[in-house]
């Protein structure tokens, strides 16, 4: 059997599958001046999504819009280079936001939708409602009601941790700008966290990420954050005891030709 040749051109082949920099060549010692134009570029892009306008006011109306119970909340992080250098002020709801959510508990909740800005407010202006909006109704399917949607200004993902707690939630879904990385300043990222406390480490959650445009869908990634929040509750975990199944459940869905 004779070995089949090799594509003439493997590398500009796999660069048309990859948004990562493969085999840019080179000019001297350096790389070529459009390969570094474009390193550039996507590096002021990354900067500008840490540091853009978080766009609550719009989020607000556009969950109302979606018939959803919503409230505005703030972290202890007074700005965002407070938030940049004091991680722990993102983890923690500012006193005056707490006691709104108090007021507004009205007993325990199946699950409650957060979204914080994270590390890319332009990915949550951009998606977030969207997400909710192909969310809702698969949980609504499931037979799991989303007793409220909290906005969060200067959020880590451990803020949901307090906010589920404070709403007797029994099951938060953290939906968060990611870390804008150099081929995606604008993805979200869902952190599914079950029984949520103050005092949580990360092996208790569950993630979804990079949900962009050339990421996850609206709704491959509604689809992967129902299932888990289902199974979470009815398993009573989250984390690094729950796995993600969700692919084979998809597939098991599918109609046989």
């Amino acid at each position: 059997m004779k070995t089949p040749a090799p594509p003439s051109r493997p590398l500009e082949a796999l660069r048309e599958l990859t948004p990562a920099r493969v085999g840019l060549g080179r000019s001297g010692a350096s790389m070529p001046t459009d390969a570094l134009l474009a390193f550039t570029l996507d590096h002021a892009r990354a900067r500008d999504a840490v540091h853009a306008a978080f766009d609550a006011p719009h989020l607000v109306a556009g969950l109302a819009g979606l018939g959803l119970q919503v409230s505005e909340v703030s972290s202890q992080a007074r700005d965002r280079g407070d938030y940049l250098r004091r991680p722990d002020l993102g983890r923690m709801l500012e006193p005056d936001s707490r006691r709104t959510l108090e007021d507004r508990s009205s007993g325990a909740s199946e699950v409650v939708v957060v979204i914080g800005d994270g590390l890319s407010p332009a990915a949550v202006n951009l998606h977030a409602v969207e997400l909710v909006r192909h969310l809702t109704p698969r949980l609504t399917e499931a037979g799991i009601r989303c007793g409220h949607v909290v906005v969060a200004s200067n959020a880590r993902v451990a803020l949901g941790d307090e906010i589920g707690a404070v709403l007797g939630a029994r099951m938060v879904a953290m939906l968060i700008g990611e870390r804008p990385g150099l081929s995606a300043p604008d993805s979200l990222g869902a952190y599914l966290t079950f029984a949520p406390r103050i005092g949580l480490t990360d092996e208790k959650r569950n993630c979804v990420s990079n949900i962009h445009g050339a990421g996850l869908s609206y709704d491959e990634a509604a689809f992967k954050i129902a299932w888990l929040v289902r199974e979470g509750i009815a398993r009573e975990v989250t984390g690094v005891a729950l796995k993600d199944e969700s692919g084979t459940a998809l597939i098991a869905a599918r109609p046989v030709d």
